[in-house]
């Protein structure tokens, strides 16, 4: 359903729905999480944002031969066949309502410090269920109301964490840095370990990609916003991880539950950061779980058009696929509530471990579409220039996302490649389904069309009543 009147997304509102994707609850750990390695992690970064911002540009380039709803979907299915693009789908789908859920659960702990307390177990639930359902609500309403609540909330949390990132770098100092390179082995290695943490800080560029069917002018405008958000966000994140790091102590920096509260106390003193930090880490969660809650609706649409989900995902009002959004809040509800239930480990931890693998299946088949749609078209209508270009950003694309999947660790893939395998079994009910319907087809066609009956040519009785001619 591509009617120009459902498409809402302008380039501003576009960049804020990659922007808030990208940018989750994360980032406000981040900087103590990577900080045992060293400052070799911010090199590790700076790699890591030259492979994100690649993988953008090649979801750009995607964006204009396939401008249409599913982004890695369409990529893989048109480049590889059904089976490819179900995996893609199936994959993105898991990752975005199990991540819903985490988010949920991680804006919990943020409200404990905006509203102190003895929460209980149930008000926690309730609080992380409210978190999952108000955003939900607003994409019930319609790509109008998703854009302007994704514009707001990208607005709200970037200008603090970008002011931060910047004043934070006139109370830079650098004997907080500590050494380049923290505990044994080599600096290299420090590197990897530090990346393998940093990896998933820009899973979300393709969110415009998704939406391409909703975004206006998807042609020019995805792969803008894709390039624009992925850049913006590497702002935010390299600056504000280098302005933690020399305003707080490396030692104290180590051990610190909120980087970001820490360096707000160190440069303006007092311990109203914490509340300030905590209040603009709400706001960005529930941007991001606004963004997401979109996109665990896109992929299942983008397949259900093609006969590969269940077509009850093509229910679609004011530009939002509602089953979508409905279906992911109620899973990630009950996903939610079995974390409260049985504690915070367990199928809860797993499940969210097997995100991390699920997140880089639709990138790497993205990225290996592009080198096939490049190598298989006409050379003598490429340019020379521009075919090498894409060529390297691809295969760059690719390689970054091969990296994503290193850095994964062997549990993760472990687990996910089983919970991929498991789609298998959906595919194969969906794609016999489909056949069946076909074959229907097929046999109505060749029935043969019921004769009509001959004409009876009128009574003679009624030939006086004619009029004679001469």
């Amino acid at each position: 359903m591509n009617d120009r009147h459902t498409r809402r997304f302008g380039l501003g509102t576009a960049t804020c729905l990659v922007m808030g994707n990208i940018i989750g609850g994360g980032i406000f750990l981040l900087p103590a999480s990577v900080a045992p390695f060293g400052t070799v992690s911010l090199v590790a970064f700076g790699v890591l944002t030259v492979g994100a911002v690649a993988l953008a540009l090649v979801f750009g380039r995607l964006a204009e031969r396939h401008p249409d709803t599913g982004g890695p979907y369409v990529y893989a299915r048109e480049a590889f066949g059904d089976f490819a693009g179900f995996l893609s789908a199936w994959s993105y789908w898991t990752m975005t309502w199990v991540s819903n859920a985490a988010l949920a659960v991680a804006a919990v702990g943020y409200v404990h410090v905006l509203l102190p307390g003895h929460p209980t177990k149930g008000t926690d639930l309730a609080v992380a269920l409210i978190a999952l359902w108000l955003p939900a609500v607003a994409n019930f309403a319609g790509t109008r109301y998703v854009g302007l609540v994704q514009t707001v909330s990208t607005v709200l949390k970037f200008v603090p964490l970008l002011f931060i990132a910047v004043v934070g770098l006139f109370f830079f100092d650098p004997h907080n840095l500590g050494a380049f390179h923290e505990g044994s082995g080599s600096a290299l290695g420090g590197m990897s370990a530090a990346a393998a943490i940093l990896l998933y800080s820009y899973v979300g560029v393709e969110s415009a990609a998704m939406s391409a069917g909703e975004v206006r002018d998807p042609e020019r405008n995805v792969g803008r916003a894709t390039v624009l958000g992925t850049i913006g966000s590497a702002v935010v994140y390299l600056l504000g991880t280098v302005a933690v790091f020399g305003t707080v102590a490396h030692d104290k920096l180590v051990k610190s539950q909120a980087p970001f509260s820490d360096a707000v106390n160190a440069m303006f003193g007092g311990h109203w950061g914490g509340t300030v930090v905590a209040l603009a880490a709400v706001v960005s969660i529930i941007g991001a779980l606004n963004g997401w809650t979109l996109m665990s609706a896109q992929s299942p649409y983008a397949a259900a058009k093609d006969g590969l989900f269940p077509a009850a995902f093509l229910t679609k009002r004011r530009g939002v696929p509602t089953f979508g959004v409905l279906a992911a809040g109620v899973l990630a509800s009950a996903l939610t509530v079995l974390n409260y239930l049985t504690g915070s480990g367990g199928v809860f931890e797993i499940l969210v471990l097997i995100t991390t693998f699920s997140a880089t299946v639709p990138y790497l088949l993205a990225a290996g579409a592009q080198v096939y749609f490049l190598l298989s078209g006409r050379r003598d209508q490429v340019r020379p220039a521009r075919f090498a270009r894409d060529l390297t950003l691809a295969l760059t694309a690719f390689g970054f996302t091969f990296w994503l999947v290193a850095g994964a660790g062997y549990a993760a893939i472990y687990q996910g490649v089983l919970f991929l395998f498991a789609g298998i079994l959906v595919y194969a009910v969906m794609a016999a389904r489909r056949t069946a319907r076909q074959g229907d087809d097929r046999a109505a066609a060749q029935l043969p069309t019921p004769r009509q009956p001959e004409a009876v040519p009128p009574p003679a009785a009624d030939d006086a009543a004619l009029p004679r001619t001469t």
